[in-house]
């Protein structure tokens, strides 16, 4: 995908506040936008607010990230016109991943569906 390389040293505190604007936008909560960011990530809240002090890019984000849930594999779909079960470098997939989750949020979905429960 065009730009894709660009994804992974994007700035999460960056990108962070255009989640929550889009979630607002639609009635729900940055509170939600932050439980999707922990269920996929296993940051607590405290962790996450601490991350999005840092700085920190995408890249290094989830990699530092405490465990990635393991049904966010069952995330799929498309996001930016591309498949993200198709997405090939990881750090892109799981960006592309947390993209989607706020996305379904911003669409109504209940957050029992969106965490795949």
């Amino acid at each position: 995908m065009k730009n894709d390389f660009r994804i992974p040293l994007m700035s999460v505190s960056k990108v962070y506040p255009a989640y929550v604007a889009k979630a607002e936008r639609k009635n729900r909560t940055k509170a939600e936008v932050d439980q999707l960011i922990c269920w996929l990530t296993g940051y607590s809240q405290s962790q996450l607010d601490k991350q999005l002090k840092k700085d920190i890019n995408f890249e290094s984000f989830f990699a530092e990230a405490p465990a990635l849930h393991p049904n966010s594999a069952r995330i799929c779909g498309v996001i930016c016109g591309v498949r993200v079960e198709d997405i090939e470098d990881p750090t892109v997939q799981l960006a592309r991943r947390l993209d989607k989750i706020i996305d379904e949020l911003a669409k109504g979905k209940t957050l029992e569906k969106i965490m795949r429960q």
